[in-house]
């Protein structure tokens, strides 16, 4: 299994663990999730990390919990396709960016069980670094259906449905709740 991590720093030799920047409400016994630590994605999920930083996004997919309602609901029927929401103030940023993908020594990181999240409380070298271009092009690579919306507001209940939901700096989205 690969496991990788997404920057727009070129230059860094050493991942030193840090604290997320906004806690999340973690489930008990899971706390630890917000200390200090080295995060990691699993290849199959890097469709989720194919964006500049800063970018507020939605991805969904559909799993095996998911009913046919709702993939008709979120994913327009389509369940075997991933789908990532952007704002159309992000298009570009996203057309002209360039992310650095670093990979990531898999021995060193735990599973979070987690839409292939995996941390490590270690500081850790990655072994390589590749920079990425063309970042549309990389998300259809990865089977990955990218929609372009005014707003992310209308997709703010899909976390009450039986699709995955995975929201990333929703915190810099057009009228996101804050709270």
């Amino acid at each position: 299994m690969r496991l990788f991590h997404y920057s727009e720093d070129p230059a860094i030799s050493k991942f030193i663990p840090r604290p997320v920047q906004g806690a999340s409400n973690r489930p008990a016994g899971r706390e630890w999730l917000n200390s200090p630590l080295v995060w990691a994605i699993e290849e199959a999920h890097q469709r989720m990390y194919l964006f500049p930083r800063e970018c507020p996004r939605i991805l969904l997919w559909a799993t095996s919990k998911t009913t046919a309602a709702d993939a008709e609901r979120w994913l327009e029927g389509n369940p075997k396709q991933p789908l990532a929401i952007i704002e159309r103030d992000w298009l570009e940023r996203l057309q002209l960016g360039k992310i650095i993908r670093y990979e990531m020594p898999a021995g060193m990181f735990h599973d979070t069980k987690d839409a292939g999240m995996w941390v490590s409380r270690v500081a850790v070298n990655p072994l390589d670094k590749v920079t990425l271009t063309d970042l549309p092009a990389k998300l259809k690579e990865s089977g990955t259906e990218l929609r372009v919306v005014d707003s992310l507001l209308p997709w703010k209940d899909v976390w009450s449905s039986t699709v995955h939901a995975s929201g990333i700096r929703l915190r810099n989205a057009k009228g996101w709740p804050t709270e």
